[in-house]
């Protein structure tokens, strides 16, 4: 009987957990351009990011009273991956030599942030 119940839980259809998806939205400084923080982004991604598994895209409104609001949309492979990257981050700002540290002080001088939230996708 328990194989056949763990057969038929294999074979009925369920979502699938894609990935997590890391939302951010912030507002840019006065001074700090789109191109800055997509210079920063750039860096971010090429640096920690391809090391973490993580990568960002940046979203700016077409339709909004405020166009200085940018939104990162950080992807990542699962929430467990998110939580190990997150960890490595907020660790390694106790060291403000670190990698981490240099690229949220860039990111803190150009932007300020709203608000954030995560998501798990499903297909």
């Amino acid at each position: 009987m328990k194989k056949l119940l763990l057969i038929a839980a294999l074979l009925l259809p369920g979502p699938a957990m894609a990935n997590t998806l890391d939302v951010i939205t912030s507002k840019l400084k006065d001074g700090c351009t789109f191109q800055t923080y997509l210079g920063i982004t750039r860096e971010f991604n090429e640096s920690w990011g391809k090391a973490n598994g993580y990568n960002v895209q940046l979203m700016l409104p077409v339709h909004s009273s405020d166009s200085r609001m940018v939104v990162w949309v950080g992807n990542i492979a699962s929430a467990q991956a998110f939580g190990k990257a997150w960890d490595t981050w907020r660790n390694a700002m106790a060291n403000p030599n670190s990698v981490e540290a240099k690229l949220q002080a860039r990111f803190d001088a150009c932007s300020t942030q709203i608000s954030r939230a995560s998501y798990d996708t499903y297909q």
